[in-house]
């Protein structure tokens, strides 16, 4: 449906607690929990744009899913000094070196990757300025500044 977005995601965890520390880690406030359901939500963004669910299923393996989180290209610059403080090790994608964000050049917008405690992919996102350029491989933001 035109002018629809995407409101909330659910992951789910083996370690309810455990998922809850890794996301509050990353700045996200949880804005509800319920023991019953063994549940955790949170708000992203300004006035409850979009909310994740975090649910705990002990009994059934993680079916290990990807969600991208969408910040500002001048945001996503401090992205891998930010994890790296918390501990959170940035992964290689697409066959380049986790060193700074990858570019997907169909697009064009910059990526980067790294799992949660579950093994879920998780990523950042910043959509850039300029044409898409979708003969090109997926680079490293340096050489595709060096395009423009």
């Amino acid at each position: 449906m035109q002018g629809a977005k995407l409101y909330e995601a659910h992951l789910n965890s083996s370690n309810l607690e455990r998922s809850i520390k890794f996301y509050e880690n990353l700045g996200f406030k949880v804005a509800y929990t319920t023991e019953d359901r063994k549940a955790a939500f949170f708000f992203l963004g300004e006035n409850k744009e979009n909310m994740l669910g975090i649910w705990e299923t002990k009994d059934t393996p993680i079916r290990k899913n990807h969600i991208a989180f969408s910040v500002s290209p001048e945001k996503l610059r401090g992205i891998i000094p930010f994890l790296t403080e918390k501990e959170i090790e940035v992964r290689e994608s697409f066959g380049l070196s986790p060193a700074e964000p990858i570019v997907h050049t169909w697009m064009p917008a910059a990526s980067i990757y790294y799992y949660d405690p579950d093994g879920h992919s998780l990523e950042y996102i910043a959509v850039l300025e300029g044409e898409a350029k979708p003969h090109l491989n997926p680079m490293h933001l340096s050489e595709w500044e060096k395009l423009s």
